[in-house]
């Protein structure tokens, strides 16, 4: 069974037990109000053009459906479902959508596709969601993104940025909402390019949509002007990335950059614990950029420090 929130049984919002967070930068949360309710007034103007008989749309109810990492490698996130959940209950705190209540269902699928497959059945089939919403994982949204459209159901706000969710031609029904990890990779590559042309690049970075097209948008950023002197790849499965670390430091390189999810960013390896970085510092030349700079400190091993930490 995967956690579900119910919006007709959760509890309110100053109620919950509340999680820890990182301190805002200054005007983050203004923009994170806006990028709110830009998101909501797509969705509601969705539903509007729904009949009310349709799936997931009744007279006092409208059912949404999402599927989150509450467990597994990728738990961390399990956050962002939760924070989904607390922004519907204010809505129907607020009266609802034209006097409709959410219903918000989110199941936690363990990062794991084929589970994910199993769990949007189920929300298509036997909870009769209108829509699919904000869910979590490029993988385990690709695997269902062809049902959903063969189905008509939309599959609105993915939370991740894989290129594949700009193909609207062959996948009407299905939208993204953050930019794209190929053009995230590129402007860390003109970074590099504009403080450190003369540097040495070693990546980490995760064997999947994610990793790969982030990697896609480096090395086409680059070009030949900045070597990469080593790649390591993982699996979200793997129990560790010593030997991808190992490997990394042994390339000579003084860049690191760095395309996890949290757990791998958090990772240390303990030859690297003789060095200190600390986040966001610059002395001797190392520095934190991007969100591998919100997840820890994964640069142990390298002088300078790309990241980018998100699903």
């Amino acid at each position: 069974m995967g956690t579900t929130f119910d919006m007709a049984s959760l509890e309110p919002v100053s109620k919950q037990k509340p999680f820890n967070a990182p301190q805002d930068r200054p005007g983050t949360t203004r923009w994170r109000s806006i990028a709110a309710r830009l998101m909501f007034a797509a969705v509601a103007a969705a539903l509007a053009a729904q009949p009310v008989s349709a799936a997931g749309a009744a007279d006092d109810e409208i059912r949404i459906g999402n599927t989150m990492p509450y467990s597994g490698p990728a738990s961390a996130y399990g956050v962002i479902g939760k924070t989904l959940a607390a922004y519907f209950d204010k809505v129907n705190a607020e009266g609802g959508i034209n006097g409709r209540r959410i219903r918000f269902i989110s199941y936690d699928d363990g990062y794991n596709p084929a589970k994910t497959v199993d769990l949007v059945h189920k929300l298509v089939e036997q909870d009769r969601v209108l829509l699919m919403f904000g869910s979590v994982g490029g993988a385990t949204s690709a695997a269902v993104r062809p049902y959903l459209n063969t189905s008509k159901v939309p599959q609105l706000f993915n939370a991740s940025g894989p290129a594949m969710w700009d193909q609207p031609q062959e996948f009407p029904w299905t939208m993204g909402w953050q930019p794209n990890y190929q053009t995230e990779g590129r402007i860390y590559a003109q970074y590099l390019l504009e403080n450190y042309p003369r540097g040495k690049i070693a990546v980490l970075y995760q064997d999947d949509a994610f990793g790969n097209d982030a990697l896609k948008g480096l090395k086409d950023g680059l070009g030949t002007k900045i070597p990469i002197a080593a790649l390591a790849p993982y699996k979200v499965t793997d129990p560790s990335i010593d030997p991808q670390i190992a490997k990394l430091k042994a390339s000579g390189a003084d860049i690191f950059v760095n395309f996890t999810t949290p757990k791998f960013a958090y990772h240390r390896h303990p030859s690297c614990r003789r060095t200190r970085v600390e986040t966001g510092s610059t002395p001797r030349g190392r520095f934190q950029l991007g969100r591998g700079a919100e997840a820890g400190r994964p640069g142990q091993c390298g002088r300078r420090v790309v990241g980018r930490v998100l699903p």
